[in-house]
């Protein structure tokens, strides 16, 4: 049996848990050195490198679609501080550096999100889908991976079929954050979008870029520990010239795993567990 926190112990000592990561958080963030995003622009920059659409509503959480409702009212009040966002040749993109304040007029409303390792309902909830659909918008470009965090538990399959598995990226503001920098001569720029039903993300630049990339999963698997079954699977980018349209290389990015929490579709290879 795993150890259990002490705010799973105690759980009234959870909201003074938070206070102090967050201040501690941030106190980082202000002495570590780095230059961090914070210009917006509100005209995009010239030229779109990648545009990736994000369905907005699920129906299959097991949850009232109020959360969902509130979900999309978080997402847009994120948006504020996040569309247009430039990030400069030697700064820093941070998620959480970027929103930080986006609530300080109007309140985040209670959306689903995962405390203590429990899907449950809070303030913010749900802000894990934009963080997820910026991650697959940078994997599109030069910028430099700084931090990233899979989710220990993937609750519900993924929702676009243009994305492999195993490209997410969780946030828990005075936990997890997702930074990226830009350690090219280009400045780039963060596009966000709504409609009734989706939200659109894109990243543009001031300068054309040479290369486009493709992002693939390979060896996707799954196996069985301890009654939980987990997904594992090898993460690839492809860079593409423009000219020619020939690939010019392919890396390995990292490899992910993580648990599943929703029921696979009849016939998937299971395993046992790994050693």
């Amino acid at each position: 049996m795993s150890k259990k926190h002490i705010t799973q112990r105690f759980p009234f000592l959870l909201p003074l848990r938070i206070a102090q990561r967050k201040a501690f958080f941030y106190a980082g963030m202000r002495f570590d050195g780095h230059a961090y995003a914070k210009t917006i622009h509100n005209e995009l920059l010239l030229h779109k490198l990648f545009s990736a659409d994000n369905e907005l509503y699920n129906a299959n959480t097991g949850f009232d679609m109020v959360y969902q409702e509130n979900k999309v009212f978080n997402l847009k009040l994120a948006a504020k501080t996040l569309n247009g966002l430039l990030i400069k040749p030697g700064e820093t993109f941070s998620f959480w550096k970027a929103v930080r304040h986006a609530d300080k007029y109007t309140a985040y409303k209670d959306g689903l999100t995962v405390i203590n390792g429990k899907l449950v309902t809070a303030p913010g909830g749900g802000l894990c889908q934009m963080s997820n659909l910026l991650f697959w918008v940078f994997l599109h470009s030069p910028l430099t991976i700084v931090e990233r965090h899979t989710h220990r538990i993937k609750d519900f399959p993924t929702m676009r079929s243009a994305e492999p598995e195993g490209v997410d990226a969780t946030v828990s503001e005075g936990w997890l954050d997702l930074k990226i920098k830009n350690e090219t001569g280009a400045t780039f720029q963060i596009g966000l979008d709504f409609d009734n039903t989706s939200i659109t993300g894109s990243l543009c630049t001031n300068k054309a870029m040479p290369f486009i990339y493709e992002i693939d999963g390979k060896d996707l698997s799954y196996f069985r520990k301890n009654d939980t079954v987990y997904q594992i699977i090898s993460v690839y980018r492809r860079e593409i010239g423009v000219d020619k349209g020939n690939v010019l290389s392919e890396n390995l990015l990292y490899k992910n795993s993580c648990a599943i929490g929703y029921e696979l579709p009849d016939g998937t290879l299971i395993t046992e567990e790994r050693g």
